[in-house]
């Protein structure tokens, strides 16, 4: 029996070596995942990337691929995408791509952590200074080094557990400093230059890396690529990240629900205005917003109100205008400009919004101080025909209406007349002379 067994063993190692086909054949061709992270590196985005990884090992790929081009982002956003990268159990490709993208800031770790990093050509990789600190901001000199320092420490940790240059990486951190894709290739801060996707799965191909504690070697040549595109809902929450769509959303939000309840009954204001604050809320759950700027814009609207209802000789309305400028340049607190409010948008729109409540004011206020033109005040200086003689009491006919009136001296019948004002229901008149 054993040797019916060894028989059979050498035929099928003859056959293996005779018509090397049969076997590759039976090989399964790779199979990739791939998606697109293209502008800052916000909560959803984050989301986005730790499902899709969930996804590929679900789906039995091979791997993902991710095309990156990013002037950075949140740092907990960023720090949840490496963990979600370094513990993944399948291989993550990043790839810095096409020509003129970059991995700034957030995007430096983010490739450093990849367990295969690529970029193309006419890319650049750095500018890795922290600039916030979470939704504090700013913070004195000592607290700063000190998430210098973590930062630092951080992507060293990264890049010595992936094999790739410590000290560039240190650098980008602390110095800011920012290179070319041949510089990065150059100090080994990435792993090969590709031109294009193709030309990255056949350079990636009998790499070795560590998926976890394992080494494995990667299978790329020839692979199938299934690009994945973000769902819609995905889609609507990195688009309401954008600050600027945020914070446009909120000033909408505001000036809705003023109409409303200024005019009530008007309906579609009050709606639109509901569903832009609901948005804009929901947008600020994922920036790094200052609580303090909501307040100062809440207030300013709160003065121009007030304008309406007190006599300040533009006072409040100055002291709106300046708290809607400052709460607009504290509303999202990053020294990062990709998550604040540019002055492209915030100009315009501070414009905008106050020429409105400006405009309003100024109709509200010259509505209060014009005469009334109904009831008794309307009548006033008004001209009508005495329809009886008129001394202490008489009958005139004015604005269609029949009046008891009176006049120190005496009107005839007939004679025209002018409304001076009012003695209870009796109206006070006097005569128009030919001439007056």
């Amino acid at each position: 029996m054993r040797h019916r067994v060894t028989l059979v063993v050498t035929i099928v190692t003859c056959l293996a070596i005779m018509f090397p086909h049969v076997a590759t054949t039976a090989e399964k061709t790779p199979e990739y995942n791939m998606i697109t992270v293209n502008g800052a590196i916000t909560p959803p985005v984050a989301e986005y990337i730790l499902q899709n990884i969930q996804e590929t090992e679900r789906e039995g790929r091979d791997g993902l691929i991710i095309l990156l081009d990013t002037p950075g982002g949140l740092d907990l956003a960023m720090r949840d995408i490496a963990k979600g990268i370094l513990n993944a159990p399948i291989p993550v490709i990043v790839f810095v791509y096409p020509s003129g993208a970059r991995a700034a800031s957030a995007g430096v770790i983010i490739t450093v952590a990849a367990s295969v990093a690529a970029m193309a050509p006419g890319t650049n990789i750095g500018a890795a200074h922290p600039v916030a600190l979470g939704s504090g901001g700013g913070g004195d000199k000592t607290m700063m080094k000190k998430v210098e320092n973590d930062a630092a420490s951080y992507v060293r940790s990264i890049a010595k557990k992936r094999g790739r240059s410590e000290e560039w990486v240190e650098k980008a951190v602390r110095e800011s400093e920012s290179i070319t894709a041949e510089e990065a290739l150059s100090k080994k801060v990435i792993d090969f230059i590709a031109n294009d996707v193709r030309d990255l799965l056949a350079k990636a191909d009998g790499r070795e890396i560590f998926v976890g504690d394992q080494k494995k070697v990667l299978k790329t040549a020839g692979a199938m690529v299934h690009d994945k595109k973000m769902g819609a809902r995905q889609r609507i929450l990195t688009t309401l990240s954008d600050p600027n769509l945020a914070y446009i959303l909120f000033l909408l939000g505001l000036a809705g629900l003023y109409f409303e309840f200024s005019s009530p009954g008007m309906i579609l204001p009050g709606v639109v205005g509901g569903i832009s604050l609901i948005l804009a809320f929901f947008a600020m759950q994922t920036l790094p917003v200052n609580y303090a700027g909501v307040l100062l814009i809440l207030f300013a609207i709160i003065l121009f109100i007030a304008e309406m209802k007190i006599v300040s000789h533009g006072i409040l309305t100055i002291g709106g205008i300046i708290s809607l400028a400052a709460g607009s340049l504290m509303l999202f607190d990053s020294p990062d400009p990709t998550m604040r409010v540019s002055y492209q948008v915030m100009i315009p729109s501070l414009m905008v919004i106050t020429l409105f409540f400006v405009g309003v004011i100024l109709l509200v206020v010259k509505a209060q101080m014009r005469k009334g033109h109904t009831g008794q005040e309307g009548m006033i200086h008004m001209e009508g025909r005495a329809v009886t003689d008129i001394g202490q009491e008489g009958k005139v006919f004015v604005k269609g209406e029949y009046w008891r009136a009176m006049s120190d001296i005496p009107i005839p019948e007939g004679s025209r007349i002018r409304v001076l004002g009012f003695d209870g229901l009796l109206v006070k008149v006097e005569e128009i002379k030919s001439g007056n």
